[in-house]
């Protein structure tokens, strides 16, 4: 088992900075707002009472996702701290820049906790993302489930969300890596400098955040940083197959709101791998405006956007090879996060009724790990049952925290 000092020496060590060792002491009063000298900075935002994690278990997140909560009850409240912390933009020679995240402390007495990194799914708002947590439905379920029963909890917002003044980074991929590896980072100069440390690392995340997970845990793995358990829900691990799927081999049930996967990869590939012109050549003219409004998080009404694919991209996308050979498909094309020997035990789950992530690709991380000779048995893709895509991530989350129990 790798300790707190052991995981922040490998990061320290990755990322070059320097940071004290850390230490175990009982926890002293912190300020409502501190600055750390690596440049990293939190600020406490508030917290929840066991009763409101209650009813956020049995009353709010029941109601949003559709599906019964089958989680044990909150036995500690949290405190909620916003960190502001520097990174780097991997795919623009490294340029500096500032992201956010959220860390959610178990308010007891305890000073060494295991932590969870959440990594969030597609959201509609700038700041439906756990730095807000208020805001973002799946963050205060994942707040109730694992820091109200004694985990810490973090969660980068990626580039683009939350604070973040960038562009958005939707579907890049080491952007998404470098906004989670350094808001680990930065997490673990901050609770030591609130006495507190943590004895296992996990990672999980849901929708594109299980895509993001899949591709942080290939980053921590190459770092050399022991990570004690991965889950994800509703991963496409594949964003080509996921791209194509909707195009050119659609499902009865195939979500309506699946047209937003386009336009936000779009605008983001064209900013990120510099592109100038590329969402113009993919969404058909006399939308461009709108889902321009859409990608930069302005005023636009849901309903204004087509549901309909084929009104929304332009033709040419509809013909398999020509996506394969353009620009956008290429990169999609690229964008995957399985291909590597996993070391770490590994649970996709996956609904049988998502109307995203269909079964093959939820199935997908599995069967190549299983197709390399005798087969790599640390993943395992666990069915969820006739799930919807919400419902899917509800029905997970109590099972991603049962597993790492026992861990």
């Amino acid at each position: 088992m790798m300790g707190r000092s052991d995981i922040l020496a490998a990061l320290v060590a990755a990322l070059g900075l320097m940071v004290a060792p850390a230490c175990a002491l009982a926890r002293a009063a912190e300020p409502a707002s501190a600055a750390i000298p690596s440049g990293v900075s939190y600020e406490l935002i508030g917290g929840l009472n066991v009763d409101q994690l209650n009813t956020i278990l049995t009353v709010d997140a029941p109601a949003f996702f559709g599906v019964p909560i089958t989680a044990k009850p909150a036995r500690n409240g949290v405190k909620l701290y916003r960190i502001t912390y520097p990174s780097v933009v991997p795919e623009l020679d490294n340029r500096p820049i500032v992201a956010t995240g959220l860390l959610a402390v178990p308010d007891t007495e305890g000073s060494v906790f295991p932590l969870v990194s959440y990594q969030h799914g597609t959201v509609y708002k700038k700041t439906e993302v756990p730095s807000f947590p208020q805001e973002s439905e799946e963050t205060k379920l994942m707040i109730a489930q694992f820091a109200g029963q004694g985990y810490l909890l973090i969660g980068p917002d990626y580039f683009g969300m939350g604070a973040s003044t960038e562009p958005e980074g939707y579907g890049v991929m080491g952007s998404q890596q470098q906004a989670s590896f350094d808001m680990l980072t930065a997490s673990l100069a901050v609770l030591r400098q609130l006495k507190i440390s943590n004895d296992k690392l996990f990672i999980s995340g849901w929708s594109e955040g299980g895509f993001v997970t899949m591709a942080f845990l290939q980053r921590l793995e190459r770092a050399g940083v022991k990570v004690d358990a991965a889950a994800t829900a509703s991963a496409p691990a594949d964003i080509y197959s996921l791209l194509n799927g909707f195009l050119n081999f659609p499902r009865k049930n195939d979500a309506t709101w699946a047209n937003v996967l386009y336009i936000l990869s779009a605008f983001s590939f064209e900013n990120y791998y510099r592109i100038p012109g590329l969402a113009r050549t993919i969404i058909a003219p006399e939308y461009y405006d709108l889902a321009k409004r859409v990608y930069e998080r302005q005023d636009y009404k849901k309903d204004e956007i087509p549901t309909n694919l084929k009104i929304l991209i332009q033709p040419a996308y509809f013909d398999p090879e020509f996506f394969a050979q353009s620009a956008y498909g290429r990169i999609a094309l690229a964008t995957q996060a399985y291909r590597w020997i996993i070391k770490t035990p590994l649970r996709n789950y996956y609904g049988e009724d998502d109307e995203i992530v269909s079964v093959g690709l939820g199935r997908l991380v599995m069967e190549y790990q299983r197709g390399i000779g005798a087969g790599n048995s640390r993943v395992e893709a666990i069915s969820t049952g006739p799930t919807n895509h919400r419902g899917t991530f509800a029905t997970a989350v109590p099972r991603w925290k049962e597993w790492f129990d026992t861990k």
